[in-house]
């Protein structure tokens, strides 16, 4: 419940309490918190039975915690009924995107755009333009 307190906010946390409440009503403060706590506990508790059995025997095993969806997915991940180990294991990203770039250079070229050795276009520079030619320098504009 408290896993990411550290102690000096604990600490902290107490100090302020002993200040608020006092030394003497502080036990009486402790007592009346944890008693609302655990009533709040016995009440989710029953509740989750009571969900259960409205549910019926064919959800006898079913956790609340699979709703939380990364808890879900983790375990339909782990449960391999559906295939879906042999579905990411046969989808490379990596392949497909290579796949994809080298079908749309290896296209023939176009006469007035640049080409690369071996028939590929050269992406990274510009076209119409030779590697050389640079805009002219105004130095008003700058």
């Amino acid at each position: 419940m408290f896993n990411d307190i550290g102690p000096l906010e604990l600490v902290t946390l107490v100090i302020l309490a002993v200040l608020v409440f006092g030394p003497d009503k502080l036990p009486k403060v402790i007592q009346d918190v944890t008693r609302t706590i655990r009533k709040i506990r016995d009440f989710s508790d029953s509740a989750k039975q009571d969900i259960r059995e409205e549910l019926g025997p064919e959800f006898k095993d079913f956790e609340f915690e699979d709703l939380n969806p990364k808890t879900f997915i983790r375990k339909q991940l782990d449960n391999d009924d559906l295939g879906l180990k042999e579905i990411r294991s046969g989808f490379d990203l990596k392949k497909e995107m290579a796949e994809v770039t080298d079908a749309v250079q290896g296209r023939d070229p176009e006469p007035s755009s640049p080409s690369a050795p071996g028939g590929r276009l050269d992406l990274t520079k510009k076209p119409g333009k030779a590697a050389d030619d640079r805009p002219p320098f105004d130095a008003d504009a700058t």
